[in-house]
């Protein structure tokens, strides 16, 4: 794939594999600076080294080789699901489930066993690496996931998700004590300025972003609260309520590095899922509910803020 930029006024001075990272987050800068080794960047025509500052008005053109997909192994793992008709699966997913292989992740993951238990009833609009995928959670984030079996669900399921049309309800312990029975955080997220792992309030390069939460239980030092997307980033929830002072339990990439719960990542459940059905239009809705680790943690926290 040939990707072609110009360089901007605002962006002169910066070395180009700096620059690319920026114009390109979803490559990490080792491998722009392999592609560069390669003489697959060029700038005006020519080849440059990593440590070119360019300048503006600068053309540059990238050409990245087309990756070979690794073949994608049915795995026989047990699925809750939700619910389930000829085009379309609502799976419970657990803790620790990568959702669709990646770099690390080529088996195990949710599309592993959604090709043992679907065989070829799975859209193929996102690849071979995402069958059936039109939208994600994170790895550590539990809860209810849409499948699409075939590419009218997926079509017509993506069309939701861009109107911002489909009810998704979360809910999650967060720190602190949150004093107002309910909030809006509406803030921009786009990637994290220096460091490109993470998301950010970017109000400069962020895609708008809106989330609704409202408390459901108060403890000492925590916070149980629902949150309700209108839209759907990465991190969005991470993000929004880190940035108003109150992040996660568990999450420690947004949030305190050290928990005094041993948790595997951030306290965060997809509950509830709602959309108008693809092929009828009649609207569905399917609650997943708490995982165990969830249900032991508010009974813990409610006994110590009791104490």
């Amino acid at each position: 794939m040939i990707h072609e930029i110009e360089v901007l006024e605002s962006q002169a001075g910066l070395r180009i594999d700096r620059f690319l990272s920026l114009e390109f987050p979803e490559l990490s800068r080792s491998y722009i600076q392999k592609l560069m080794k390669e003489e697959n960047i060029t700038v005006n025509g020519e080849t440059r080294k990593a440590n070119y500052k360019v300048n503006a008005g600068d053309f540059v053109v990238l050409n990245e080789p087309e990756l070979k997909e690794p073949d994608i192994l049915a795995e026989n793992i047990p699925l809750e699901i939700l619910y389930e008709d000829s085009d379309l699966l609502i799976i419970n997913k657990p803790k620790g489930m990568v959702v669709h292989p990646s770099s690390g992740h080529y088996s195990g993951t949710l599309v592993n066993a959604l090709m043992y238990y679907c065989r070829e009833d799975l859209s193929g609009i996102n690849g071979s690496l995402r069958p059936g995928i039109v939208h994600r959670i994170d790895m550590d984030t539990t809860g209810s996931l849409l499948v699409c079996k075939n590419d009218l669900a997926h079509q017509r399921i993506a069309e939701q998700l861009k109107e911002h049309s489909i009810c998704r309800i979360y809910h999650a312990i967060v720190h602190g004590v949150i004093k107002e029975e309910e909030g809006t955080v509406d803030a921009p997220i786009g990637r994290h300025p220096t460091d490109r792992k993470k998301m950010s309030v970017n109000y400069k390069n962020g895609k708008s972003a809106i989330t609704h939460y409202k408390v459901l239980q108060r403890f000492q030092n925590y916070t149980y609260i629902q949150c309700q997307l209108e839209t759907g980033r990465t991190h969005q929830i991470r993000v929004h309520m880190a940035s108003i002072g109150h992040p996660l339990l568990g999450d420690a990439v947004y949030g305190p590095s050290k928990c005094p719960y041993k948790l595997q990542g951030q306290t965060l459940h997809a509950k509830t899922i709602g959309i108008r059905h693809p092929r009828t239009g009649e609207y569905l809705e399917v609650d997943a509910p708490l995982p165990e680790y969830i249900v032991n943690l508010l009974k813990k926290l409610c006994t110590s803020t009791s104490n």
